[in-house]
């Protein structure tokens, strides 16, 4: 388990360049842990503990080395809902006169986040050990563009909120926020135009420190003597007005009032927990897929899976609320040159670090310089050759891409994204494989036909090849050979019969030749009107099956 230790300090080149991307990628986790934490509606240090934990964890034990992991906000959007249940619950205890035993509703509501978290935990750890995390490689690319692209733009438009102040929420728990100053919002404008040029410049004059932690530290310099910038460097300054941070250790989760024993609890609460965790497994395993592409290794999904489920518990005992990778962390990591599990484990103790002992630079941290480097991070992560794409694939694989980054923009729901994305490729490729069969007439003589079949054979091609047959018009013999093509599926088997019934019908005979044995085995046992011939060249592939009491096929 940690002979990954022993390589990590093989390359001192690597271990530099691992040591300082950890610091960029601390650095960068603060904003949006604080940022996330009120999505969710918690205090922001319940954040910046899960991006510890969860960074820890996932970077020492994941299966993808160089990832970054931490608070984000699909997860942050899903805990919202648990964290309002537990809320809820609290109020409604208390109108009918219920004693919460000197807890607000806001101590029921992390407790509910907490145990949703916990759940999904236990989740993400079996689809693990089950082997389930392979099948996230089945994604179509035009999902994986989509996905990334739509991401970008909810990134981009993550950090409007930093161009805001006093972030609060009305009684209907929406936030609700105003916007800087304009002189204010001008000062951020040019510092972010100065981050963003220094990370485009520095790496043509040398390549031996992470230019986004270059950018952050000379930024923050030029706002000790900007007039009237102060104003728009603290970052829980700009979100709540105050600055303060909690530099004390977390302690363990109080779950004393949650209803173990209420067959409603986990009506309520398992529904959000399986979101929370396919959403944190579905963004991390494209995560990893993405640096897989960027790096040429291959990482490990299912060992990732385990990781992400034992991170969110640990987080969850500790008063977390959870998380998963971090595409933009990650990709900033990959063009600093984090490429080990050092790069993680550097960030996640910085972050600690930074809580425990410095949360004096936390509030110091030029708000315009992350900005900046977040701009970068949608800059490099979106799929700019989708524009290229235009005009030389087709348009059905345009929408699916366009379709998955709508969804993920407006919906934030990642899992419902790539959800809507595969199933619209698979609809694509149904309507185009099912235009694929062909029929040739290889005999023609007054007794005997004999047909050759081509293509796949399955529900969106049934119609199509039952279509190519006329039982009547037929001559009193027909033969049709299955060596190229493939009979995929049920209705497949089932058109089979029918075509055999219709023959039968028709006081003709029909034989069919080149079946896989299991497909002789299925028409067989569904005494089918149709004749098979065993041949010794019979192929041997599998049938998708569907079973049902009903159905003649069995």
């Amino acid at each position: 388990m940690f002979g990954w230790i022993k390589e990590e300090f093989q390359n001192l080149d690597q271990v530099k360049k691992d040591i300082l991307s950890g610091v960029t990628v601390a650095l960068l986790l603060v904003p949006e842990a604080i940022a996330f934490s009120f999505i969710a509606g918690v205090n922001p240090m319940v954040g910046l503990w899960s991006a510890v934990f969860v960074g820890l964890i996932t970077a020492a034990f994941g299966g993808r080395p160089g990832m970054i992991c931490g608070a984000t906000g699909a997860i942050a959007i899903v805990a919202s809902k648990a964290f309002l249940l537990g809320k809820n619950t609290a109020f409604e205890a208390l109108k009918a006169g219920e004693d919460l035993a000197g807890k607000t509703p806001d101590d029921l509501g992390l407790q509910y986040l907490v145990a949703a978290l916990l759940f999904a935990g236990v989740i993400q750890a079996v689809i693990g050990f089950a082997k389930l995390g392979r099948y996230i490689r089945l994604i179509p690319h035009t999902v994986m563009m989509g996905f990334v692209n739509g991401l970008a733009i909810v990134i981009a438009l993550g950090q409007l909120l930093f161009f805001k102040s006093k972030v609060s929420f009305d009684s209907e728990g929406k936030m609700v926020s105003e916007w800087l100053p304009m002189d204010q919002i001008g000062i951020m404008l040019g510092l972010i135009v100065l981050t963003m040029a220094i990370i485009f410049y520095l790496p043509r004059l040398t390549k031996m420190v992470p230019p986004s932690l270059v950018a952050i530290i000379l930024v923050f310099i030029l706002t000790l003597f900007i007039d009237g910038s102060r104003d728009i460097k603290g970052i829980l300054v700009m979100l709540t007005g105050e600055a303060k941070i909690d530099s004390s250790l977390p302690g363990f989760t109080d779950l004393s009032m949650i209803p173990w024993l209420d067959l409603g609890f986990y009506q309520a609460l398992l529904p959000i927990s399986l979101t929370i965790a396919m959403v944190g497994l579905i963004e991390s395993l494209l995560t990893l897929q993405l640096i897989d592409e960027i790096t040429e290794t291959r990482g490990k999904g299912n060992r990732e899976c385990v990781a992400q489920g034992a991170a969110n518990i640990l987080s969850g005992l500790f008063g977390g609320m959870g998380g998963c990778a971090t595409i933009g962390q990650s990709l900033i990591n990959m063009k600093n040159g984090g490429r080990g599990r050092l790069s993680g484990i550097v960030g996640a103790l910085t972050l600690f670090l930074l809580i425990i002992f410095g949360s004096d630079v936390i509030m110091s941290i030029p708000v315009a310089a992350l900005v900046g480097v977040m701009f970068m991070i949608v800059i490099n992560t979106f799929e700019w050759s989708t524009f290229k794409a235009i005009g030389k694939v087709g348009t059905s694989e345009i929408l699916v891409v366009l379709a998955v980054t709508l969804v993920t923009v407006f919906m934030h729901n990642l899992a419902m994204a790539v959800l809507v994305g595969v199933v619209l490729s698979a609809l694509v490729f149904a309507v185009k494989s099912s235009r694929h069969v062909t029929v040739t007439l290889h005999k023609d003589t007054p007794e005997e036909r004999i047909y050759s079949v081509s293509g796949l054979i399955y529900f969106a091609s049934v119609a199509d090849f039952v279509g190519k047959f006329e039982a009547k018009s037929d001559v009193k013999n027909i033969v049709i050979d299955f060596a190229e093509a493939r009979v995929c599926d049920f209705s497949a088997l089932e058109a089979l019969s029918a075509l055999g019934e219709r023959y039968k019908k028709s006081g003709k005979s029909l034989k069919l030749r080149h079946l896989s044995t299991e497909c002789q085995t299925m028409l067989t046992k569904a005494d089918s009107l149709v004749n098979i011939e065993t041949l010794p060249d019979d192929p041997t592939y599998s049938v998708a099956r569907l079973r049902s009491e009903k159905s003649t096929i069995v």
